[in-house]
């Protein structure tokens, strides 16, 4: 139920926000709006204030604003002037543009509220560097704590995940990843500042789906975490097994494991193959063959099989930080992460449509209908940060030039401004056919993405 009304709820609050951009910028363009409706189909409930009939519709999974228009049906001769299609150009392009723009917008106020409150992190303090890795080649040791990347101040980890990140996609295409380095500055346990060159030759474009950091040796200071079982999965292979929370596991294959990551490094390593655990629970021991099932990360299988760790809540708060602003600063870190978002989300999406990234990331309303219960579980923190991911998401997918987005009307308006007519009757028609062959495909994929997900755990 949680899940359910999460979901909802951030639908129609997506969805509000951005119709109402179109509504608000059409009525200051004197724009006659008609109808106002969050969802399609079947009207369930309608009040009319002024001219404008308010409208909720039975599927909730967008919404429309239908405003004057000769195009669409007869218009009174007095009327003529608050019809969208008599309206200059440059009036209709910015109407068609506030909705998206209105998306964008609220998670800038998403952001501004979450950075004034406080965002929880983790301290950003290396663990171990692995002999042979760009981490390792750039001097970097465990115990230092990173302090800025590029000029740029690292609060937390997952602010050097997404400062790394972002250094990445700005190069553009493989082969300048190849020669990309980035300037890191950091303090030992001394306290002393070092500073280090870390090359990100070793990452591929494909890398940047999963946890690349761990590919440049770039692993958390965290306490150690003892191969004991915390939570399962309820339909995971570990439950399915036999496995019970409280139980540890001594032996994997008849090699002891002393910690969670042994045992995660072996299930990893042993997809689809069954594997003996040795296990004490409570005063008694036993033995379960457990065989990981198969997932595909980055391009390669690994096993997995539904368990947590059972976590020392005292160590891992002690690791936690939170990171505060005050109201100018957090609006700025706002506008910068709002902006960061959207451009990594445009840069992923065009190395999806040049096969450089898999098609599998794109995900459909059953994956975020799951993301928002389990952001809404979370807490209200990181339900806001779901929902202003998915707004930036919605902004930047509607202002694609594709025809039936918001976008493909821009791409028309700019043409008739350029040209000094409008597009003819011919082009809308053959763009919307496009439009909807290219929409739907990526539906039918994103559709089939979520069923795989939930198949496969």
């Amino acid at each position: 139920m949680i899940t359910l009304l999460a979901f909802i709820g951030a639908i129609a609050l997506l969805v509000v926000f951005h119709e109402y951009g179109h509504y608000w910028v059409a009525r200051r363009c004197g724009v006659k709006v008609l109808v106002f409706s969050l969802g399609f189909g079947k009207v369930v409930y309608r009040k009319r204030f002024g001219d404008t009939e308010w409208v909720i519709s039975m599927f909730p999974l967008g919404g429309y604003v239908k405003m004057l228009d000769e195009r669409e049906g007869d218009v009174l001769p007095a009327e003529l002037s608050q019809a969208f299609n008599r309206k200059p150009v440059l009036q209709r392009m910015a109407i068609v543009a506030a909705g998206p723009l209105a998306n964008l917008l609220l998670a800038l106020m998403l952001y501004w509220v979450l950075f004034m409150h406080g965002v929880p992190g983790l301290t950003p303090v290396l663990g171990e560097v692995a002999q042979g890795t760009p981490a390792a080649m750039a001097q970097l040791h465990q115990g230092e704590t990173i302090i800025s990347v590029n000029g740029e101040a690292i609060p937390s980890w997952q602010e050097l995940r997404w400062a790394l990140l972002t250094q990445a996609l700005r190069q553009g295409s493989e082969q300048a990843l190849k020669h990309a380095e980035v300037k890191i500055a950091a303090k030992n346990e001394d306290g002393t500042t070092l500073y280090h060159t870390l090359n990100l030759s070793e990452l591929q474009v494909s890398d940047l789906e999963g946890e690349f950091l761990e590919k440049l040796g770039l692993t958390l200071n965290q306490p150690v975490l003892l191969p004991v079982i915390g939570k399962l999965t309820p339909s995971g292979v570990a439950a399915r097994s036999g496995m019970h929370e409280g139980d540890q596991i001594l032996r994997i294959q008849g090699q002891t494991v002393n910690s969670w990551r042994a045992l995660v490094d072996m299930v990893r390593s042993h997809p689809d193959q069954a594997l003996s655990f040795d296990i004490k629970r409570a005063e008694m021991n036993l033995t379960l063959t457990v065989t990981p099932q198969a997932i595909v990360e980055s391009g390669k299988s690994v096993g997995k099989i539904g368990a947590g760790p059972k976590v020392d809540e005292q160590a891992w708060q002690a690791m936690t930080i939170s990171v505060r602003y005050g109201p100018v600063d957090a609006l700025r870190q706002a506008f910068k992460k709002t902006a960061e978002t959207a451009m990594i989300s445009l840069k992923m999406l065009g190395k999806m449509i040049g096969g450089e990234v898999s098609m599998r990331n794109l995900s459909g309303p059953i994956t975020i209908a799951d993301y928002a219960g389990q952001s809404a579980h979370m807490g209200w923190m990181t339900y806001f940060g779901f929902l202003a991911l998915i707004s930036i998401s919605l902004g930047v997918l509607n202002l694609l030039p594709v025809p039936l987005l918001d976008g493909g009307h821009l791409l028309y308006y700019v043409a008739e401004w350029l040209k000094g007519s409008p597009v003819s009757e011919t082009a809308w028609e053959i763009g919307q056919k496009i439009g909807i062959a290219l929409l739907g495909t990526l539906m039918v994929i994103a559709i089939y993405n979520d069923i795989n997900r939930l198949i496969s755990g």
